[in-house]
């Protein structure tokens, strides 16, 4: 095979990967230890095994008194493709909530499902509970293929059905082959014995970094495809699945201050027949695997190599790891993204129903019983449940009968039907950054729901209120919650402050831009407020908010924002 670039050095945690007797490492000896938190080496290569190491960062004012240090907990999170979960696995991730964790489940961006504080004397408990459901945390993180994501709706059309099989399909083909996880966490027959035969794919250190894997159609683009380091874009005529447009590349990381560092949408590489879907994904992270940038974390994902590359040079490399000759892109494009919220008819005779979860958080506040109400609808339907790429859950395989009764379970417990929620809290899209993320710079999940208040507020003035704009919000640049593909970016940037971004849409296939820096969080509406008014007076039919900012251009946004005062009303 034609060598394109010199090997590359090696950080300091390629080092661990490769000498970790494939991801064990120490982590058994330290769970039995004393200790409230794992070393470093095993901090990391925990994330492998769907686990992040983290601090209650609340409880840091009381370091102050003698003898008080860091409060170590960990989050826990299940790989799920395509997002398709059982009625018993939910009800066990749920009971595994209240007795391990911190009485919240969440619904991540990617499909999966996620709980926060617990403590490292119960982690072993809490995994080995979730795979007792046939659910598995391995590979939720780490530099492997994470959870593979499709399109949730659960409608009886063979497209659909194809993209939930391949969501399946690539999970488990591109899934860690190591004996460790079951060694560690459910007490396997290998413990002590690792296998002398290196993984397959992705070797001794496996990939340089994270590897995000998704498909879409595009007409319903719910998967943001263009945010994917491998995406799959099918090809539909007359009702079928005749090939995928391969785009590589996406991803929505950046550091503050590092130029070298940038947001990135996947790029059409090449277009496959259906058969050939797992050849092309495999040969492009073994790809990854061996050109990837090894020396520098912050450059290495697969993003930073196809743009300096280039396509063609990529193209041309990634033909030597495929056993066909792939076609070049027929250009296809999004056209269209569905939130899937609401009653649907499945077309088996069944129903479903989206609904609608600010920021991905399951929890009993107040009057809003969301986690109690879901699990009596899960109980008392035995439904199988979708999540979705929104943050958002679908019951599905609902008789019609259910209709009324869902929606007085709903009521009962002060949950909000989706219709009466706005186009823009439906939209909305947040990390969970502080307390629990290490990385936070900046609150997200906590504020979004403050920031909506004030945006809802602003477009009923303007009577803009059923204006579609998508916002997403971050605690750091590294963009979990996709924040630089939406209508209006919100990164956090030091404590109170954060950096807008607009002009990118709901379509996910361009990229916004920066606004302003270091805005407070009490004046980000107050910023935006002179462009949601010449928005109304300027646009064209039902042009998009970030359709707008992209046509008028942002530097023509940036000094309206800076000519008028950012808090003056108008």
């Amino acid at each position: 095979m034609t060598e394109t670039t010199a090997p590359p050095s090696h950080s300091g945690f390629e080092g661990v990967k490769a000498t970790s007797q494939q991801l064990r490492g120490t982590i058994a000896s330290e769970l039995a230890s004393d200790a409230e938190h794992l070393s470093d080496p095993s901090k990391n290569l925990l994330k492998f095994h769907g686990s992040y190491q983290q601090e209650d960062r609340d409880a840091r004012k009381n370091r102050s008194k003698a003898g008080v240090g860091k409060h170590y907990m960990f989050m826990v999170r299940c790989k799920i493709p395509g997002g398709r979960v059982t009625a018993d696995q939910y009800l066990t991730v749920d009971d595994l909530a209240g007795r391990y964790a911190n009485g919240t489940l969440r619904f991540t961006t990617r499909q999966g499902i996620q709980l926060h504080g617990v403590l490292k004397g119960d982690l072993k408990n809490t995994i080995a509970g979730i795979n007792s459901s046939l659910l598995t945390t391995l590979g939720a993180c780490g530099d492997v293929n994470r959870n593979v994501m499709a399109c949730p709706a659960p409608l009886a059309d063979p497209v659909r059905r194809e993209l939930q099989r391949w969501a399946a399909t690539i999970a488990a083909e591109f899934a860690p082959r190591t004996t460790a996880y079951h060694d560690i966490w459910l007490n396997g027959e290998h413990v002590g014995e690792p296998s002398e035969v290196d993984e397959p794919i992705y070797g001794k250190a496996y990939l340089p970094r994270k590897f995000k894997t998704g498909f879409a159609l595009p007409h319903d683009n719910c998967v943001d495809v263009y945010a994917q380091d491998l995406g799959f874009l099918a090809d539909v005529r007359n009702g079928a699945i005749v090939g995928y447009e391969v785009l590589v590349g996406g991803g929505m990381g950046m550091s503050h201050g590092n130029a070298r560092t940038f947001p990135h949408l996947a790029k059409p590489v090449m277009w496959i027949e259906p058969d050939q879907v797992l050849q092309a994904g495999e040969a492009v992270i073994k790809l990854f695997r061996d050109h990837g940038n090894r020396a520098d974390r912050k450059r290495a994902r697969l993003k930073y190599l196809i743009h300096d590359w280039g396509v063609e040079r990529f193209r041309e490399v990634v033909a030597e790891y495929l056993p066909f000759r792939p076609e070049p892109p027929r250009g296809l494009r999004v056209t269209g993204v569905d939130l899937h919220l609401g009653w649907h008819p499945q077309g088996d005779g069944k129903w479903f129903y989206g609904l609608s979860v600010e920021n991905g958080r399951v929890k009993d506040d107040g009057d809003l019983r969301l986690r109690t109400g879901l699990r009596a609808i899960v109980e008392r339907f035995r439904p199988n449940l979708r999540i979705t790429p929104h943050q958002d859950v679908l019951v599905c395989d609902l008789p019609s009968s259910a209709q009324s009764q869902l929606e007085s379970l709903l009521d009962a417990h002060g949950i909000p039907r989706p219709n009466r929620v706005s186009p823009l809290r439906q939209l909305g899209l947040a990390c969970p950054a502080i307390p629990t993320c290490g990385l936070a710079l900046s609150e997200s999940e906590r504020s979004l729901p403050g920031v909506i208040d004030e945006l809802e507020h602003e477009l009923v003035r303007l009577g803009l209120e059923r204006a579609a704009i998508s916002v997403r919000m971050t605690g750091c640049p590294n963009g979990c919650a996709r924040p630089y593909q939406s209508d209006i970016g919100i990164v956090g940037r030091s404590g109170s402050k954060y950096t807008l971004y607009v002009g990118g849409r709901t379509l996910g296939d361009r990229l916004n831009e920066e606004l302003k820096d270091l805005v407070p969080l009490d004046q980000i509406v107050p910023t935006l407020r002179p462009l949601l008014e010449l928005y109304r007076e300027r646009r064209r039919g039902n042009e998009g908010f970030g359709d707008f900012c992209h046509r008028v251009g942002v530097q023509r946004l940036r000094e309206l924002v800076h000519a008028e005062p950012a808090a003056q009303a108008s």
